[in-house]
């Protein structure tokens, strides 16, 4: 039995020796691997034999210790070094090494996680970024908002040149010389239309007709006759004349044209022929009466009381003895007159009710002594008015119409001709003139009814369709700004339009600094209407000053577009020191924003003085109108050129058209400017921290694990977070092959965490950890379990040796 024992315990110091070879032989060969750790194989004794287990002392014996005899060796384990190897700088940027405790945790062929040293990592075709065997290095990764997301561990992926991120404003700094000479802003532009009137009420549309009146032609045929049977005086001379009218009332001269020659010759009535027979009168299809004129001292010509006749199919006519009326008014104009009617709702003249625009302007030949004829009168249905109006002009004065007279009713039935006798200084010395442009618009006239009176012609200025506005401000364009026009649209929706599209600000959002009224006329920022005036008023100073050209308002109807012709002038110049800044800002999605940044000169005493700054974008995008007006504030300096402080700093951009955050504010850094006296102002953005999109173009991996992506536009993101594990027991790990540990039933649960965090290394990317192989000790490693592996074959030589001699005992 000792001999075969021998045998099996050389054998397990064989055993014992190939596996210390097998073990550094691993590490020799892994002595470049990246993150290798080396093994050590630990031995313990076989003790299979006890022979005696000794004995305790007595009083009469020592005691004996035990006797056992060793049956070799075994391997007790083979235990992992996790000490720190080498750290060496890589040429990949991607290369990463743990300095410290911790594993990478990877993704391993089944989903389930694996942790390895070795950090060379690389990219894949989907961006990931996984380990030279395949595996995917976990982590958290980061939403759309580049927020990370720490519920779960997930592959981390670099999205590079596909990403795109950009940085809204925040913030804005600005520098220059906000001068305290020069004229306080104190006056603003302000700038009116013309008269502009209202013609939603009707108006005469119809022409009518003028024409100088001639007398009734007395001709041979025309003659008088004395008869029987009268009370005229016998003895008595008389004569007569011939009036054409159009009204049935006698003695109305009004409708009477000029009267005729005398009829025949005067007649001298003898005996018992005391009535005069007048036949074949003439008439005139443009009057509806004759009336007769009688004289008896051949002066004046008295109307016959009375005696009025038709001109349809009355030819002749018989005085009788009738008493007289009125003497003929022989009053005449002479020159070359024109005419214009209105309607009106209140008889009365001028100053009576409300009064329609006039119809065309009618002219009249010349005439000398005589008498003008108006025929065809405008006519209406609509209901609303009462009479119309006749105004003419003078001789001496052509273009200026006084009031006439009125003719009552509208109606296709009533009147429709007057006969005009009053002479110039009658009109003249009333003083009611014709105010052509008619009614004035006001706030709720629709834009549809907007009419301009120019050269005799009402434009119509509106109708249904697109408007494009296009405003300039400190001499500078604005950008264009649509508004509907539609059947309800109304002036003062076109004048708060003008007023957005302009920025005019009307009101502080600091109530103790409000904004300031025009120092000359007292009037208060933005638009009104005034006695028939669009009239505009912009902010103070000279880069507030508001203008529109001719073309600023364009009007498309289905496809064609026309300029509106409404021209606007200045009444009052702007005055005031200021200086204007241009620059763009940046809401959430990098859409970029045009901002104008204007500064006028508010006040100055004795020991400061103080700007107010205006903000502008055309980009603003507010739920109703088109407010380009982004915010206001003011800007103290003390009397040294310090910056004290500013009431206001925010720019508020409505982005409600867009996805973008909205609003987008940020702040001016208003501390750099100086109030030093120069010799204009200046104004300018230095910096300011928003960005347009960029694309994802690099990354980091800081110390934390923490990746973060460099974008083209110079904006840094999260992109993810490096999550490292340890393990209370690492020489429990099972090893998995390729670098590669698992969970082991010794090792404990993973301790995940960030990197520097619970004991966990920190990273150093760009770099990775060599193997921790020593060289030089696995060498004697081996010559030792060379050494063992002889020693122990000349155990086994021996006992064979021993064993042959046994066997010759035979001989």
């Amino acid at each position: 039995m000792g001999l075969a024992s021998a045998l099996s315990t050389a054998l397990t110091g064989l055993t014992a020796a190939e596996t210390t070879i097998d073990v550094v032989g691993n590490n020799l060969a892994n002595s470049n691997t990246i993150g290798f750790k080396s093994s050590t194989a630990n031995f313990a004794s076989q003790f299979l034999q006890t022979q005696s287990l000794g004995a305790a002392p007595t009083d009469s014996s020592g005691g004996t210790n035990p006797r056992q005899i060793g049956l070799g060796s075994m391997v007790a384990d083979i235990t992992p070094n996790f000490n720190q190897g080498t750290i060496e700088i890589s040429s990949n940027p991607t290369d990463l090494a743990i300095q410290g405790d911790g594993f990478f945790i990877v993704q391993g062929s089944s989903g389930e996680q694996l942790y390895t040293r070795n950090g060379i990592l690389n990219m894949n075709s989907q961006n990931e970024l996984v380990t030279i065997t395949g595996n995917r290095l976990l982590g958290y990764t980061v939403n759309d908002q580049f927020e990370l997301v720490t519920e779960t561990l997930v592959p981390l992926s670099i999205p590079l040149g596909s990403a795109e991120v950009a940085k809204a404003t925040e913030n804005v700094e600005l520098e220059g010389t906000l001068t305290p000479s020069g004229d306080v802003a104190d006056t603003a532009e302000i700038i009116q239309t013309g008269v502009l009137g209202d013609a939603q009420l009707s108006h005469p549309e119809t022409d009518f007709s003028v024409a100088a009146t001639a007398p009734p032609v007395v001709t041979a045929s025309t003659s008088a006759a004395q008869v029987g049977g009268g009370a005229l005086a016998t003895g008595q001379e008389y004569r007569y004349r011939i009036v054409f009218a159009d009204s049935a009332y006698g003695g109305d001269p009004d409708t009477e044209g000029v009267i005729s020659a005398d009829v025949d010759n005067p007649i001298t009535l003898v005996g018992a022929e005391n009535q005069i027979y007048l036949a074949n009168i003439p008439n005139n299809a443009d009057y509806s009466y004759f009336r007769v004129y009688r004289s008896t001292d051949g002066s004046d010509y008295c109307y016959i009381r009375e005696q009025e006749y038709a001109i349809s199919g009355t030819t002749d006519f018989t005085d009788t003895g009738f008493a007289d009326g009125a003497a003929y008014n022989d009053d005449a104009i002479s020159g070359g007159y024109s005419y214009y009617v209105t309607f009106t709702d209140a008889l009365g003249g001028p100053g009576f009710g409300n009064e329609s625009r006039p119809g065309n302007k009618i002219t009249a030949t010349t005439l000398n002594n005589g008498r003008i004829h108006l025929t065809d009168l405008p006519t209406d249905a609509s209901g609303h008015w009462a009479g119309r109006r006749i105004y003419r002009n003078t001789d001496d004065d052509r273009n200026t119409f006084y009031f006439v007279t009125e003719v009552a009713g509208v109606e296709a039935a009533d009147p429709s001709t007057y006969t005009d006798y009053i002479s110039d200084s009658t009109i003249e010395a009333t003083g009611y003139t014709l105010d052509l442009d008619g009614p004035k618009i006001i706030n709720s006239t629709l834009l549809t009814d907007v009419t301009r009176y120019d050269d005799g012609v009402y434009h119509q200025l509106f109708t249904e369709g697109t408007l494009e506005f296009t405003g300039r401000k400190g001499g500078r364009t604005l950008s264009t700004k649509g508004l509907e026009i539609t059947s309800t649209s109304t002036v003062l929706d076109l004048i708060n339009f003008v007023e957005d599209a302009l920025g005019i600000v009307e009101v502080s959002p600091d109530p103790l600094h409000p904004i300031p009224d025009d120092g000359p006329t007292g009037e208060s920022p933005g638009g009104v209407v005034e006695d028939g005036h669009i009239r505009l008023v912009g902010n103070n100073g000279v880069d507030n000053a508001i203008d529109i050209g001719l073309s600023g308002m364009q009007l498309t109807v289905s496809g064609a577009t026309s300029s509106v012709n409404m021209p606007f002038s200045s009444v009052q110049m702007a005055v005031g020191e200021s200086a204007v800044a241009d620059f763009i800002a940046y809401d959430s999605l990098g859409i970029p924003l045009a901002v104008r940044l204007t500064t006028v000169m508010e006040s100055r005493d004795g020991s400061s003085s103080t700007y107010r700054w205006f903000a502008d974008s055309s980009d603003n995008g507010p739920s109703t109108g088109v407010d380009i007006s982004v915010g206001t504030g003011l800007i103290t300096f003390d009397g040294e050129g310090n910056f004290v402080f500013a009431t206001e700093s925010t720019v508020s951009i409505e982005r409600t058209n867009v996805p973008s955050a909205s609003p987008l504010e940020f702040e001016l850094d208003l501390s750099e400017l100086s109030g030093l006296a120069a010799d204009s102002s200046s104004l300018a953005v230095s910096q300011q921290d928003g960005s347009a999109p960029g694309k994802l173009t690099s990354f980091i991996v800081g110390e934390d694990g923490l990746i973060r992506g460099v974008f083209s536009n110079g904006i840094t993101r999260d992109l993810g977070q490096i999550r490292l594990a340890r393990f209370s027991n690492p020489t429990g790990l099972e090893q998995k092959g390729e670098n590669l540990f698992a969970s082991g039933v010794n090792s404990g649960l993973p301790i995940s965490g960030n990197p520097g965090e619970q004991g966990i290394g920190t990273i150093i990317a760009g770099a990775v950890e060599l193997s921790n192989t020593d060289i030089g000790s696995n060498l004697i490693d081996l010559i030792l379990a060379s050494t063992m592996y002889r020693g122990n074959t000349r155990v086994i030589t021996t006992a064979q040796q021993m064993l042959d001699e046994l066997l010759a005992l035979r001989r």
